[in-house]
């Protein structure tokens, strides 16, 4: 296997834009790529740059109707008449949809082809993670969820046992979805309680399917306000525990960063510094179970200046094996770019907000918010595994 790092980048994946003032604007990527190389990210010795091609019919096929897929293509030309959850305020058809989702499904595709053929052991695509969408309906800003298909792929190749941890503050529905009657396929969504947000799933007690895969969805459903500390002690308390028993060969990860305390469309607390952990957290994850096979992907992420740029230009750092101090202090360049775009933002002059990322070890006689739900999932699920819900050495 080559220690190589692969980040799939292409400026024409900033074509996945759904216009006007709406959250999932291009201008995120773009601002993330220009930040990373102005820090020299995008140099490091064992990254690679590659350019994606659009996902075949046949790849989509792995996980939507072919029905759907023809109402993708018909979307422009009828955007209020083909139903499949497209034509929303959520989900507004615009010029170019299909080729736009398809080319960062083949995106994910290519980071998932150079892990697996072992060109790369790292492989990063932050326009993918679109982990709504359904086999046949577009949802939560996602036309095609290139995560599931990118999994679905790495099935076709052989790949006996892949698990997927999704970061996002939103539930990874779409990704549990797909695999939820499939036991080769564990899926892991530490997310934002569901009822408090879209898309109202994600419950502990959401666990596979009982006839076929009962145990191949853990759900850790955190409470309002979360912040690093809790959210750093609850993953720490579920989600190494259930990865390890899995045993997989490869780990896909949805690294979405609207938990962060900021975003304008959730209720999570993390900064910078905490998503930064976390990064570091799935990296080191993936090098003790599955020999580094590592494909992270982008996902959701609203804070278009302060946020997303800073996440996954250190997601990107983490995963070349080089990461950024902290403490790195931002390109003037960087800050007048934001400012010449008209972005109302003030943009950030630091790569961290100060926080100190420290968590206490959870154990079973606290009793939080946080604690009673690590307790919940540990209780639904570690059973599964092998695992004692209340023996914080599992």
């Amino acid at each position: 296997m080559s220690d190589a790092v692969t980040v799939v980048w292409d400026d024409r994946l900033l074509g996945y834009t759904m216009g006007g003032d709406h959250p999932m604007h291009p201008v995120r990527l773009d601002l993330t790529v220009r930040l990373a190389e102005s820090l020299g990210v995008l140099d490091r010795p064992r990254l690679q740059v590659v350019a994606p091609t659009p996902a075949a019919p046949e790849l989509l096929e792995l996980v939507h109707d072919r029905a759907y897929l023809e109402a993708v293509r018909r979307a422009p030309e009828d955007p209020y008449g083909v139903g499949h959850g497209l034509g929303t305020a959520d989900n507004p058809v615009f010029p170019g949809m299909y080729d736009a989702a398809a080319l960062i499904t083949g995106g994910s595709v290519l980071a998932a082809e150079q892990v697996s053929s072992g060109r790369a052991q790292h492989a990063v695509n932050i326009s993918g993670g679109l982990h709504h969408a359904m086999r046949d309906a577009a949802s939560g800003f996602c036309v095609f969820n290139d995560a599931a298909v990118a999994i679905a792929w790495l099935l076709g190749q052989g790949w006996e046992r892949i698990a997927y941890v999704d970061l996002d503050v939103h539930h990874g529905d779409g990704v549990q979805a797909a695999f939820y009657d499939d036991p080769r396929v564990l899926t892991v969504s530490v997310h934002q309680t569901p009822l408090t947000l879209f898309p109202g799933t994600g419950f502990p007690e959401e666990t596979g399917d009982p006839q076929k895969a009962l145990g191949s969805a853990v759900n850790l459903a955190l409470p309002n306000g979360t912040d690093d500390s809790g959210w750093l002690r609850a993953f720490s308390a579920v989600v190494p525990s259930v990865v390890r028993a899995f045993q997989p060969q490869i780990l896909v990860t949805q690294c979405g960063c609207d938990a962060h305390h900021e975003d304008p469309l959730a209720d999570l607390a993390l900064t910078v510094d905490g998503q930064r952990a976390s990064y570091r957290a799935v990296h080191d994850l993936a090098h003790e179970v599955c020999e580094g096979r590592w494909v992270a992907l982008g996902g959701g992420g609203y804070g278009v200046v302060r946020c997303v740029p800073r996440a996954w230009t250190h997601l990107i750092a983490e995963a070349s094996g080089d990461r950024l101090a902290a403490d790195t202090e931002i390109p003037q360049s960087w800050q007048d770019d934001v400012r010449a775009r008209g972005l109302r933002t003030p943009p950030p002059v630091s790569m961290t907000e100060g926080a100190y990322v420290g968590f206490h070890r959870w154990d079973p006689f606290t009793e939080n918010r946080v604690d009673r739900a690590i307790l919940r999932t540990r209780t639904a699920s570690f059973p599964y595994f092998g695992l004692d819900p209340d023996d914080p050495r599992d």
